[in-house]
């Protein structure tokens, strides 16, 4: 038996006024996706407990059952180890965003989507001016999302450091890294030194005043956050008896793959964005699954048209991943297979980030009488047979859709 979990990020959302009081999900096209939930169960599913900030690391650790209270260290750790940085015990890793500050104001968390040859030239000049041996280090990334790493840190790492997409239109000085003790204010002042030195450094540099030439906005300062050592987690093959696949193009989502000792699954063009290639994607996932027992897809670019307030972008990228993924991968199957659909958390268009509400999911399986749910969305899912699913029994489901795994 062959399992795909497919996760739209962020896909979920709230009824939006201007599509006539429905969700993206209930006004797309989606034809493939509403057939895995006419022919399978649906319910809601709580992935985001309380106490944690919603986010993709917490909401897809807690789909694959690891209880993110304890494994969720910071999403710096895990993207650092997607992209091969070494972290010892006393490193904290972080994510380090390049954003635009334009009077004092944080208006771009991602630089206008700044390119990766933009921003690569841009860490460089951070890592020739700000690094020190053994202390300081900054790793490029992809776009926007680059690493800033803290050797042996000693202190607490009790610091409220806000995502900067949670702040759009805030005054700088409002969000700066906060020390929630006074052990790790020593800390907490070298986050915001080194945000406040990066502006004198990035500022005039040649990409930024080619990008001001074109109106683009400016990858002129960084923003570390999510923050936190390296996780120890037990692998997904010995939790479940799975050889599994991630395929996804966000370093968050494969760091966590290879946390839980998943293999990932490289595609080309996939960018994380709403050029995304679905199409590999959907062909690679069909590849995986002769050599896995599991494979899960995941898509950023419904939570990036969220977060960008959106709504018409987030019913084209649900559309698209219904048509160029889901359905090539529903026509692509050959053996007896479980197809499990969800988001991993709401980013609904009115607050364009992310929130707790549970969210819809199906599971079609040979061996599981369907309910009366045809349509794949927020509010069908509600009279699904699953009903609430609490945190942590996702994965229990979709192994006892099938007779030999109950």
């Amino acid at each position: 038996m062959k399992y795909v979990i497919v996760v739209g990020d962020g896909m979920a959302d709230c009824p939006v006024p201007e599509l006539e009081n429905m969700t993206p999900l209930q006004v797309a096209f989606k034809p493939n996706m509403d057939k895995i939930a006419a022919k399978g169960q649906s319910g809601l599913l709580k992935t985001l407990y309380e106490g944690l900030t919603p986010g993709s690391g917490a909401a897809i650790l807690s789909v694959l059952g690891y209880d993110p209270r304890r494994f969720f260290t910071g999403r710096g750790p895990f993207e650092a180890a997607s992209r091969g940085i070494r972290l010892n015990a006393n490193d904290v890793a972080f994510r380090c965003n390049l954003i635009t500050e334009k009077g004092g104001i944080l208006v771009d968390y991602s630089a206008g989507h700044i390119t990766s040859s933009e921003s690569f030239r841009l860490i460089e000049s951070l890592k020739k001016t700000l690094e020190k041996p053994n202390e300081i280090e900054f790793f490029p990334g992809l776009g926007y999302r680059h690493f800033l790493i803290l050797r042996n840190l000693s202190g607490s790492l009790s610091i409220k450091c806000t995502p900067p997409h949670e702040v759009i239109g805030a005054d700088i000085s409002t969000v700066l890294p906060k020390a929630m003790s006074v052990e790790a204010e020593k800390t907490a002042n070298l986050l915001r030194k080194l945000i406040h030195d990066s502006m004198g450094i990035l500022e005039s540099h040649p990409v930024n005043i080619d990008r001001k030439k074109t109106g683009n906005n400016l990858g002129n300062m960084i923003w570390p956050w999510g923050g936190g050592k390296k996780p120890v987690m037990p692998s997904f093959g010995r939790k479940y008896g799975l050889n599994a696949a991630v395929i996804s193009a966000v370093d968050l989502v494969k760091g966590i793959g290879i946390c839980a000792g998943m293999k990932i699954v490289d595609v080309p063009g996939a960018t994380g964005l709403y050029d995304t290639n679905y199409e590999g994607k959907a062909e690679f996932a069909l590849k995986a699954l002769k050599e896995h027992d599991l494979v899960f897809v995941h898509v950023e670019a419904p939570d990036e048209a969220g977060h960008s307030k959106d709504y018409l972008q987030k019913v084209k990228t649900i559309e698209d991943l219904d048509k160029r993924l889901v359905g090539r991968i529903l026509d692509g199957l050959k053996e007896e297979s479980v197809v499990a659909l969800l988001p991993d958390h709401p980013t609904p268009i009115r607050l364009g980030t992310h929130s707790k509400d549970p969210v819809p999911f199906s599971i079609c399986s040979p061996f599981l009488p369907s309910d009366d749910v045809q349509r794949f969305d927020e509010f069908s899912a509600e009279r699904g047979a699953f009903g609430l699913v609490k945190h942590g029994c996702f994965m229990p489901l979709l192994l006892s859709s099938t007779p030999t795994r109950k």
